[in-house]
């Protein structure tokens, strides 16, 4: 039995919850309104799992997750129902204090639970408290290591990422790390439930010196600029000038797909693309790196110790398909190499 905390004070959703819980393999064992109960709850009852509303009357839904990895970390995430546009940027705040992901809430409809979505929502509990969490430090800034030495030559004008569960946070610690005339695009595809890729966006451009956006259909490759794959939409390249944006079918079933967008990549830039693969659940991208190598290109994963799931940097290492495997730490240095960029 997984025992889970959850940590609002919204009666609806605690109703909702509840009844998304009641007889199947997840235990409610509590319900924190406050900062102080959600961190004494965590502290105390050890559960699984902590479910944390992102925005609670007059309580920060961002300080409890920062403050719950600071002072009695597990596996957290975020769910909120639809319809407030101010959730995309609290929650991809969430992700970045320590959140493993934002979840929707199951629905409803004529009163009763919907089925499809209770049960995605109870198999998506069940796999985020089976995560490793490490404590987070207060105050204390993320270490530099040195950067290996390897013979590859400055030649990247195109890097894609691709990262799921953990992603964002890793995402923003490589980003920030670049510096602001980085001379390539940065395409990204950011697996995470619909309606929060805005939010992540908007947040890591008022936080970076890089312009970041989700992209759209014919947007132009433009230097120091991240563009993010929209929700439910395939991303790539049209030629080596502009944005592809289309409705295409899943890969893998994944939309967006890391693989879409690293055989796109290889294919408009060859020998220049890198591919990037962080954090995450799964394999997606494993299958699209065989078309960067077959061109050339290069590839760097993240790697287990820095990653909160490493399931999607294995899969890719596993394949032998991978020419650097590095703490997330070291990534963004040997990205800015690559593209021959200035130093930050």
């Amino acid at each position: 039995m997984l025992r889970i905390l959850l940590v609002s004070d919204n009666g609806e959703l605690i109703s909702l919850i509840k009844r998304a819980l009641a007889g199947g393999e997840l235990e409610l064992v509590g319900v924190a309104q406050s900062q102080a109960d959600a961190v004494e709850g965590a502290r105390r009852r050890k559960p699984d799992l902590i479910i944390v509303e992102p925005r609670m009357g007059l309580l920060d839904g961002i300080s409890v997750v920062r403050e719950i990895m600071v002072e009695a970390p597990a596996p957290i995430v975020i769910v909120a129902g639809k319809g407030d546009p101010d959730l995309g940027i609290g929650g991809a705040d969430a992700l970045a204090s320590g959140a493993l992901a934002i979840i929707p809430a199951p629905l409803e409809s004529g009163g009763k639970l919907e089925e499809n979505s209770t049960r995605k929502f109870l198999s998506s509990l069940t796999a985020m408290s089976q995560v490793k969490v490490v404590r987070r430090w207060r105050g204390r800034s993320e270490r530099q290591g040195p950067h290996p030495k390897i013979v590859l030559q400055p030649s990247v004008r195109v890097v894609g990422i691709a990262a799921s569960t953990g992603g964002p946070a890793a995402i923003k610690t490589i980003l920030k790390s670049l510096p602001p005339d980085f001379p390539a695009p940065i395409l990204v595809v950011q697996h995470i439930s619909d309606g929060y890729i805005n939010g992540v966006a908007s947040s890591l451009d008022k936080a970076l010196p890089l312009r970041v956006k989700v992209a759209e259909n014919g947007d132009p490759l433009s230097p120091a600029t991240v563009y993010f794959a929209p929700d439910r939409h395939q991303m790539g390249l049209r030629g080596k000038t502009r944005i592809a944006v289309a409705d295409d079918p899943p890969v893998d079933g994944f939309r967006p797909s890391g693989t879409y967008l690293f055989e796109s990549m290889a294919q408009a830039f060859g020998s220049q693309a890198l591919a990037v693969v962080l954090t995450g659940m799964g394999r997606d991208g494993t299958e699209g790196l065989r078309s960067i190598r077959a061109a050339n290109g290069l590839v760097i994963a993240q790697d287990a110790e820095s990653s909160v799931v490493f399931g999607m940097p294995k899969a890719a290492i596993d394949s032998g398909l991978v020419d650097l495997v590095l703490p997330l730490e070291q990534i963004a240095g040997e990205i800015a190499r690559l593209a021959g960029a200035s130093k930050s």
